[in-house]
């Protein structure tokens, strides 16, 4: 036998559950080299400099 529930879960019930499955948006920072927006603790996309060092050679 399948475990079922015996009752319905109301509307109330079932909201408060989902409340907290919203997508929570990305930590952008701003680039201290370029001044664009990057993820945090990642190399820059735009000029690839990370912690105030040159890591990678991004072609232009």
């Amino acid at each position: 036998m399948t475990p079922l529930p015996k009752r319905k879960h109301s509307k109330g019930r079932r909201n408060r559950r989902r409340a907290h499955d919203a997508l929570q948006s990305k930590q952008l920072s701003v680039c201290a080299n370029c001044g664009e927006l990057h993820l945090s603790h990642c190399i820059c996309e735009h000029c690839g400099h990370y912690g105030g060092r040159s890591i990678l050679e991004v072609e232009r």
